[in-house]
């Protein structure tokens, strides 16, 4: 049996991994919820401006974005997106 902590390290390692992020600092796990077997949680993670970026100018500019993550009961990921991708 898994518990909150171990689900909020491996959604934030997850996240820092799959986004190239910096700094573990720049990803906080703001929800984890047990659901049946597995959990669901949302992250914040701070990247680097994509619009800025796809200009191909130099920046220090970081954008805030929530992610939600699906974990199954063996804290593997099974589903992450941008939750803004998920209203549009």
């Amino acid at each position: 049996m898994t518990n909150i902590e171990a689900a909020k390290k491996a959604v934030a390692e997850f996240l820092k991994e799959t986004l190239n992020v910096k700094d573990v600092k720049d990803v906080k796990v703001i929800k984890a919820a047990k659901v049946g077997d597995g959990w669901e949680s949302e992250a914040e993670v701070y990247e680097e401006s994509s619009f800025i970026k796809a200009l191909g100018l130099p920046t220090r500019v970081q954008d805030r974005n929530i992610y939600a993550v699906k974990l199954n009961g063996a804290l593997e990921v099974e589903s992450y997106e941008r939750a803004d991708a998920r209203q549009g």
